[in-house]
């Protein structure tokens, strides 16, 4: 038996399948938009050491808290802006994945590129 043109379980309706991409294309941009105005909060050390990061994976901001600044052990202020840091960048890729997620519906998981797939 002859196969038909087109996609087996999408009627070859192409046109309805491209509309649906450049929708979810639309929603991604907007979403990526919004993601990179956002800001993310970390503190380390009990709230000594506080990392605002934005959605652009840039540090907007550190903030010390004087009892923290012991010139004796500097060590242990950069773990804490290390650790303040990592765990801002870890909620705002939490954040953008569960975001693009819905739109995506876990479509290839953003491989690069204007699509997700």
């Amino acid at each position: 038996m002859a196969k038909r043109g087109g996609f087996p379980g999408m009627g070859g309706n192409m046109n309805n399948l491209m509309k649906q991409a450049q929708k979810m294309q639309k929603q991604m941009e907007e979403t990526t938009k919004q993601l990179e105005e956002t800001e993310y909060e970390a503190t380390a050390g009990g709230g000594v050491v506080k990392v605002v990061v934005s959605g652009k994976k840039e540090v907007v901001s550190v903030s010390l808290d004087e009892e923290v600044v012991d010139p004796d052990d500097i060590e242990m202020l950069e773990d804490l802006i290390v650790a303040a840091t990592n765990e801002a960048l870890r909620k705002m890729e939490e954040d953008s994945q569960s975001k693009m997620g819905k739109i995506t519906g876990g479509l290839g998981g953003g491989m690069g590129g204007g699509f997700p797939f």
